[in-house]
């Protein structure tokens, strides 16, 4: 394809802890804070395709609960280092933490933490987040009483 602007659907997981604190993970190509998520794969569900990130990156595992958004649009476009243009279209996940042990994959994520959404706008993070962060929160605000 080279670097024709390719659409590419992805999923992420929008994790949270007992606390009602958000998952985020530190990429180690660009040192941003970011919610777990990645490019599904031929074949894949969107909620597959997020939780087998979100185990592939972090080692947990998740109960989804919801969809917190669905994205697209400017902020989701990325040109990799190669050249690569890629758009994205993002389902994001509301999900609970059912459990596993932090064990960040080192090729793409150095560290992994839970944080308040103050604690999260405060992260230098990509142009994304500015949606997905804010969005995530508001929904556990108001979906996680009848969810848990």
């Amino acid at each position: 394809i080279g670097i024709d602007l390719l659409l590419m659907p992805a999923a992420g997981a929008a994790v949270f802890d007992t606390d009602g604190r958000l998952l985020l993970a530190r990429h180690v190509d660009d040192g941003l804070w970011a919610t777990v998520g990645g490019g599904m794969e031929p074949g894949e569900r969107p909620a597959e395709a997020a939780l087998r990130e979100l185990h592939e990156e972090t080692g947990l595992q998740a109960e989804i609960l919801g969809i917190s958004g669905a994205y697209g649009g400017p902020d989701f476009e990325i040109t990799y280092p190669g050249g690569d243009r890629v758009a994205y279209v993002v389902t994001m996940y509301a999900c609970r933490l059912l459990g596993g042990e932090i064990t960040p994959e080192y090729a793409e994520v150095d560290e992994v933490g839970w944080f308040t959404e103050q604690e999260a706008q405060a992260l230098s993070r990509p142009p994304d987040m500015n949606q997905i962060i804010p969005d995530a929160f508001q929904w556990w605000a108001t979906n996680r009483s009848a969810k848990l």
